[in-house]
C-alpha cells in the first residue's frame, strides 16, 4: 500500500510541478479553480494511511498492556455541503483497514500474551469544516465533528474468548475528531492534504467469560485512538 501511495504522490508532483512553481506559492499566481468554492454541493474522494492504537483505562495500574500498532489504508467518498464562505458540512464515508498487536502482561508464553487485533472498519464522520481566507490558490482550513464506526472484524459474536485466541470488540464504537489541512487549487481539481485525529467515546471491550481473565479482568475500558492522514480529491 506504501508503495501505491509513493508512486500516486510522485506522480501527481510530476505532473503538477509547473503550476505548484509558478501558480500556487509564486507572488502573483494564476487563479485555479476561481469559483470553486461558490458551489452549494460537491462531491470527491479520499486515499490515505491510518495508525490506530487503543487506550486502556486499568482497575490495577502498573499492568500496562503494550500495543503496537501499524499503517493502516483508508479510501473512501466526500459530499460537501457550502453553509457560509467559510463554513461547510461534510460526510465521508470510508473504508479503514487496520492491526493492532496487544502484548499481555504476566504469560510466559509468547502466543499467550500476543493478540493480533485485525480491524476493517466502515467510517462514518459528519464533519465541520472551518475555512480560512484564499490567497492565491491555497486555503487552509480546520475540521472536527463526530463519527460513528462499525467494525467487521469485531468477533462480538464469537462465543469463544481469549482462551482460545479469540479477541472480542463491540461492533460499534463512537468517536469525536479533530484535525486540519490545506487545499490546493490546481488547473483541473483541489488537492487537499490533511491530518485528523479521532477519540474513541465508549468502552469497546467485550469481556471473556472467566470474570477473573488475566486478559480482561484488569480492564475499566478500552477505547480506540487513531490518526488519519488523508489526501483528497475534488
Amino acid at each position: 500500500m506504501k508503495k501505491i501511495f509513493a508512486i500516486l504522490l510522485l506522480s501527481l508532483s510530476l505532473n503538477s510541478q509547473a503550476q505548484f512553481g509558478t501558480n500556487l506559492f509564486s507572488k502573483d499566481p494564476i487563479i485555479n479553480l476561481e469559483n470553486w468554492d461558490k458551489q452549494r454541493v460537491h462531491w470527491g474522494y479520499f486515499l490515505g494511511f491510518n495508525a490506530y492504537d487503543f487506550k486502556f483505562d486499568y482497575k490495577e495500574p502498573g499492568k500496562d498492556i503494550q500495543v503496537k500498532g501499524t499503517t493502516g489504508f483508508n479510501v473512501g467518498l466526500i459530499g460537501n455541503l457550502r453553509l457560509h464562505e467559510h463554513i461547510d458540512l461534510r460526510f465521508e464515508p470510508g473504508l479503514y483497514y487496520t492491526q493492532r498487536d496487544l502484548l499481555f502482561p504476566g504469560f510466559a508464553n509468547e502466543s499467550d500474551a500476543l493478540r493480533q487485533v485485525k480491524s476493517t472498519y466502515i467510517h462514518f464522520p459528519l464533519l465541520v469544516k472551518f475555512s480560512a481566507l484564499r490567497t492565491g490558490n491555497v486555503r487552509p482550513f480546520l475540521v472536527g465533528g463526530v463519527s460513528t464506526s462499525l467494525n467487521l472484524g469485531s468477533n462480538s459474536k464469537s462465543k469463544e474468548d481469549n482462551v482460545n485466541n479469540r479477541f472480542r470488540m463491540k461492533q460499534w464504537t463512537n468517536n469525536y475528531e479533530l484535525g486540519f489541512g490545506v487545499d490546493l487549487y490546481l488547473e483541473y481539481f483541489k488537492f487537499s492534504p490533511s491530518i485528523r485525529g479521532v477519540f474513541g467515546l465508549n468502552d469497546e471491550l467485550i469481556r471473556d467469560n472467566d470474570p477473573n481473565s488475566p486478559w480482561t479482568s484488569n480492564i475499566e475500558a478500552m477505547r480506540t485512538r487513531g490518526v488519519f492522514v488523508n489526501f483528497t480529491f475534488q
